[in-house]
């Protein structure tokens, strides 16, 4: 054996009741499992997990890692906490087809990214062309993780009209457009993509400095006739139907609902986000929780909800938050990106007349709680305000909160920072969540809101929640079915080659300290991005927790350490395509 875990108690990853075993490793595949010792060679390597859990590599299927991978290869952040497989192409967007102007503006505004550092790797990298040639670039790559991709939608749309038609809604592709993008699928599916996704919330923008800036995704303008194109071809592969609802009217996910509806015709693998119990909309969750059983139980679908194991929190320097592009006025600001714009709109007084109306009219469909009691100001020049909320500091200075909080925008700028929870702060409603049939655990956005969200380590989060429940003695789910529902759920429903330990298979395993799994996972940091010209983002990291990480039978992650290999050296992930 090149390497041996000894000693720990094992978990397959198929929800079966863990069992005390030694796990041998020859050339990156587990070849034995064995509750006997296995007999060593000299250069034999052994971690012992006495006293460990020993789990497949975890499986993170909604991330926005097209950009960092190009950088940093190694993805580390995820990887310290257990992912060893992890899925991009989310959200409509992709790296696989378009220029470098075209993908920069359509990806950094949406998901937060450095606008300059990507547009600028984009132009002195991107060497693709093709949806081929794409796959084969990854797999150049030195990847850290195993990495599987989505075909994006707003990409594939803009690639086969030109990016100003497929933003114009008075254009609707031709027959031969249709056509293209219909060959498209066929050949990315034949690839190994997992599937097609695809936008219609409104509220994320394009980026840039052209004429297109603030208008939505092109995906968004697609009428769901040219979905129903797409999606014929996902029936006829088995494939997945990754889709974003409106989820401030939540009105359309009935939409994404029917698609998958199996009755006379191929049932359509469909996921979406998300299932939350969001401050904003209390109940929300158990209602769309009933939709979906009636759908997967009675009417022949395959649906599901991509769900956080956590708190959904959110943290916000000045205004910069997507949060805002929810409605016109708060899109409107995030519009301008100079400065001095940005204040002299904040100070227009029939901006904040707009703003305000718009802020607390109960009636326009909302994600977002928009409740200024519902805020803490982390950092701020003037620090008599750290510490308050805005609704707090308006009591006190009796004023309009609205007020306040655009003052402070227009005068300190992105020194303002500041924290609000969005969803999932009831325990019991988030025990439910995680329980349900119809989810899939996920949509952690790693790589993507890296100044606004830390989800990296929600595999170990929703861990700590069920060994919490078993150790008040009110279990709701046991430590199998949360690994399973981490790993081999996961790889079975994707048709992913991961997510299982067992002898044959790939050894991505992770080595985990039970007795690590406590509040510190909650504790947020800032970290420097490898390769990103120090920009900072936010983390949440635990090093007590793993103790070990195995990617193809190689040592990505000891007692809390990256292996200085990891994304230099070939070796560790590969690109994971699609099963048949």
């Amino acid at each position: 054996m090149d390497l041996i875990v000894e000693n720990g108690l094992v978990f397959d990853g198929l929800g079966n009741a863990p069992r005390k075993l030694n796990v041998g490793i020859t050339g990156g595949t587990v070849t034995t499992l064995s509750p006997a010792p296995i007999p060593r060679a000299p250069g034999t390597r052994v971690i012992d997990a006495t006293g460990h859990w020993v789990t497949p590599g975890f499986i993170d299927f909604h991330t926005h890692y097209d950009a960092e991978v190009e950088l940093a290869p190694s993805l580390s952040e995820s990887v310290r906490h257990g992912v060893t497989s992890v899925v991009l192409g989310s959200c409509s967007l992709s790296l696989a087809l378009g220029s470098a102007e075209d993908l920069a503006d359509m990806f950094c505004r949406v998901e937060a990214i450095p606008y300059a550092t990507v547009r600028s790797l984009l132009e002195e990298r991107k060497t693709w062309d093709s949806l081929s040639s794409y796959l084969e670039h990854l797999q150049a790559l030195p990847l850290g993780p195993n990495v599987a991709s989505f075909l994006g939608h707003s990409a594939l749309r803009a690639h086969t009209l030109g990016l100003h038609r497929s933003l114009d809604s008075n254009v609707r592709p031709s027959e031969d457009e249709l056509r293209r993008m219909e060959s498209l699928v066929r050949e990315g599916l034949d690839l190994g993509y997992l599937g097609l996704s695809i936008m219609t919330l409104k509220w994320d923008k394009m980026g840039g400095t052209r004429d297109i800036r603030s208008r939505p995704l092109p995906s968004t303008y697609a009428r769901w006739s040219e979905y129903r194109r797409l999606t014929r071809l996902l029936r006829e592969k088995g494939r997945v139907f990754q889709g974003v609802p409106n989820i401030s009217t939540k009105v359309n996910v009935v939409l994404f609902l029917l698609e998958s509806m199996g009755l006379w015709r191929p049932t359509l693998k469909t996921t979406v986000i998300s299932m939350m119990d969001p401050r904003a909309s209390r109940g929300i969750h158990r209602l769309i929780g009933v939709l979906s059983r009636v759908a997967n139980r009675l009417l022949g679908a395959n649906f599901r909800w991509q769900a956080l194991p956590e708190i959904f929190d959110l943290w916000a320097d000045g205004i910069d938050l997507v949060v805002f592009e929810e409605f016109g006025a708060g899109a409107a600001a995030l519009h301008l990106q100079d400065a001095a714009s940005r204040t002299g709109l904040l100070n227009d007084p029939a901006y904040r007349s707009r703003f305000r109306a718009e802020w607390t009219n109960r009636f326009l469909p909302r994600a977002f709680h928009r409740d200024f009691n519902q805020s803490r100001i982390l950092q701020c020049p003037d620090p008599t305000l750290v510490g308050k909320s805005f609704a707090q500091i308006a009591q006190d200075q009796s004023r309009d909160a609205v007020d306040v909080f655009l003052d402070l925008v227009a005068t300190h700028g992105d020194a303002l920072r500041w924290y609000t929870v969005m969803a999932n702060d009831r325990r019991e409603e988030l025990e439910f969540i995680c329980r349900h049939p119809d989810i899939l655990v996920g949509f952690s956005d790693a790589g993507a809101h890296l100044r606004n969200m830390a989800h990296y380590n929600f595999p170990l989060r929703l861990l700590r929640l069920v060994r919490e429940a078993e150790k008040r003695g009110e279990p709701f789910m046991s430590t199998e079915r949360a690994v399973h529902r981490l790993t081999g759920e996961i790889g079975e429903w994707f048709g992913l080659d991961a997510g299982v330990l067992a002898e044959g298979r790939r050894a991505d395993l992770v080595v985990i300290n039970p007795e690590g799994l406590d509040s510190s996972l909650d504790e947020i940091a800032e970290a420097p991005m490898e390769n990103f010209g120090g920009f900072v983002r936010l983390v949440r990291r635990n090093d007590a927790a793993v103790k070990s990480v195995l990617i193809s039978g190689r040592e990505a992650v000891s007692l809390g350490a990256v292996s200085p290999a990891l994304g230099r050296e070939r070796g560790f992930g590969t690109v994971l395509r699609a099963r048949a």
